[in-house]
């Protein structure tokens, strides 16, 4: 118990020292932007937040991946509206994150993905489905508390909904009934990290966390909030809540195989194909709750919606 507790006390130093550093530091210029911005993030291991492997299968157009992968798991990073605006940031960790790039990669290779495949040959995929239903809507805590801090009120409310109504006739979250067309409850597709985005926080240096995959002093902090929040965190023994944590994972993986192999043949430098398609993915997240925020406010008679993108004048 007291190992515990001191791994979780030495974690939320090393993410505060991290945070503190990041929103001091001004981003500068990283190394130059590959072409392939098709590329993508390597697979986040055990993150609380379970981002997942964005998708792009070899032969398919990327539009027609965006239609497919619509939960927050199975986001498209590669979309062209990366192409929009491009964005950098400070990498002074380069020779740790790339070692720990590595190290994430050969534990994927190396372990879940063989582990998933057997996965996926003896579990049909309905039933994987229904699992990475059940673990989603876990996840609602974290989603509630970052609409309710953005003032999405209506998010909240359409989140306790899907909440409610999949834990007791989608048989504790198995099944998504709140999602059909008569409902049409969509889950909201946002975290702490884009909450601290939202109120102009900057994601300060790229990190690469050990089993956790690419990120942000930021983004780090949805990682030690999702922890907190997240159900499953709070199972005991702590071995009982990795081995949860770690079938999780593998049942999300067992869905995606080979996607992350594609994109990782696609780029000349894996490492900074995915840093930069990590950034850009994180920008257009905090772009579109911005967006959401605005447009669900009340407009004034006869006036035109503001674009919540474009600069504003000053007098």
């Amino acid at each position: 118990m007291r190992i515990s507790y001191m791994k979780t006390y030495l974690t939320l130093i090393v993410l505060f020292i991290f945070l503190a550093a990041g929103c001091a530091h001004d981003p500068g210029s990283s190394s130059t932007a590959l072409p392939q911005a098709k590329s993508s993030p390597q697979p986040i291991l055990l993150a609380a937040n379970a981002d997942g492997i964005p998708a792009k299968s070899p032969g398919k157009p990327v539009d027609a991946i965006e239609d497919e992968y619509k939960d927050d798991q199975n986001l498209d990073y590669a979309n062209d509206t990366f192409k929009e605006e491009r964005v950098e940031i400070a990498d002074p960790l380069e020779p740790f994150n790339r070692a720990m790039h590595q190290f994430n990669d050969k534990l994927y290779f190396w372990a879940l993905k063989p582990v998933a495949q057997g996965y996926n040959k003896v579990v049909p995929e309905s039933a994987r489905i229904s699992v990475k239903n059940f673990f989603s809507n876990l996840g609602f805590p974290s989603r509630f508390l970052s609409c309710l801090l953005q003032t999405d009120f209506s998010g909240a409310a359409t989140e306790f909904g899907r909440f409610t109504i999949n834990t007791i006739w989608g048989i504790g979250g198995l099944l998504d009934p709140s999602a059909n067309k008569e409902l049409d409850l969509q889950m909201q597709d946002t975290d702490l990290g884009q909450t601290l985005g939202v109120y102009g926080v900057g994601q300060g240096f790229y990190i690469v966390w050990p089993i956790l995959g690419p990120s942000s002093p930021r983004d780090s902090i949805s990682i030690a909030g999702d922890y907190f929040l997240y159900p499953v965190s709070y199972i005991y023994p702590w071995y009982a809540w990795f081995g949860v944590r770690g079938y999780q994972e593998i049942n999300a993986t067992s869905l995606r195989i080979g996607d992350y192999e594609a994109l990782k043949d696609a780029a000349i430098d894996p490492y900074v194909a995915f840093r930069d398609a990590y950034i850009q993915y994180r920008l257009k997240k905090v772009k579109a709750r911005k967006t959401k925020l605005v447009l669900s406010k009340p407009q004034e008679v006869n006036s035109p919606v503001a674009d919540p993108l474009s600069p504003k004048k000053e007098n």
